[in-house]
């Protein structure tokens, strides 16, 4: 049975309860990491998850709290005795960077280093990234401070959808991606540049016709997220539950 679980919800600042935003997408013959915020294999092990069954790692953008990581996953995967490939979606913006980071680490020089396979998400409006018997992920530019993508995934088993906005300000492009959604993830780091505020992504819930919103990527430390849950269900009719690190969602 496919699951979502939270490896973090903290937004750019995590504290010692809350880490960065990112997420494991667990199938039958696929493990995705959805970002990587510093070294998952710590988080993964405590989720009860095995950092060889590791199959993807999907990037929605570059900003260190969603990439930072890579570096170390990788190498950690390779001193681990890992040799199966290991696939890297994202935007060209993305790959570009991350390819000229693992380049100053001079990672062609790793003896007996395993393949890394980079997959170019097309910019569009639901593209389709990957595909499986267990899940179909589309893909949707959203408006954050440099290129970005939302997700949208399909279980066609069950029938469910589940959305995660990431980092953005309100756009057409979350409605679109969380449609009907069964769930939507969406980002509550507070109104401004980039950003959404809890209410507001009580409002892109309530227009995508989404059945259940979850908030994640707040502010935590001396915030009180709490809240946010309120502030979220005056736009929102449905359930609102704030994301902790991991919760996991089961499709």
């Amino acid at each position: 049975m496919p699951k979502l679980v939270f490896l973090g919800t903290s937004n750019a600042v995590p504290d010692l309860q809350h880490e960065n935003t990112h997420l494991a997408l667990v199938a039958e013959k696929r493990l995705l990491l959805i970002d990587c915020a510093n070294n998952p294999i710590v988080r993964l092990s405590q989720a009860g998850l095995n950092v060889h069954d590791l199959t993807d790692l999907l990037l929605t953008h570059f900003h260190p709290d969603h990439v930072s990581g890579v570096p170390s996953l990788l190498m950690s995967c390779w001193l681990l005795g890992r040799k199966k490939p290991l696939h890297i979606y994202g935007l060209q913006h993305t790959l570009e960077r991350i390819e000229k980071i693992m380049d100053f680490y001079d990672w062609s020089t790793w003896p007996g280093f395993y393949q890394v396979e980079f997959h170019q998400i097309v910019e569009q409006d639901l593209s389709l990234a990957l595909a499986n018997p267990d899940f179909r992920l589309f893909t949707s530019p959203v408006c954050h401070m440099l290129p970005c993508i939302g997700l949208r995934i399909e279980f066609p088993r069950s029938g469910q959808v589940a959305a995660y906005s990431c980092d953005t300000e309100p756009c057409p492009q979350v409605i679109g991606l969380a449609a009907k959604a069964d769930i939507l993830i969406h980002e509550a780091t507070g109104a401004g540049l980039g950003h959404t505020s809890a209410s507001q992504a009580g409002e892109i819930a309530r227009q995508a016709g989404a059945k259940a919103l979850y908030l994640i990527h707040y502010p935590t430390g001396d915030f009180d997220p709490r809240p946010l849950v309120e502030q979220a269900k005056h736009t929102f009719p449905g359930p609102v539950t704030l994301a902790q690190d991991f919760m996991e969602l089961t499709f």
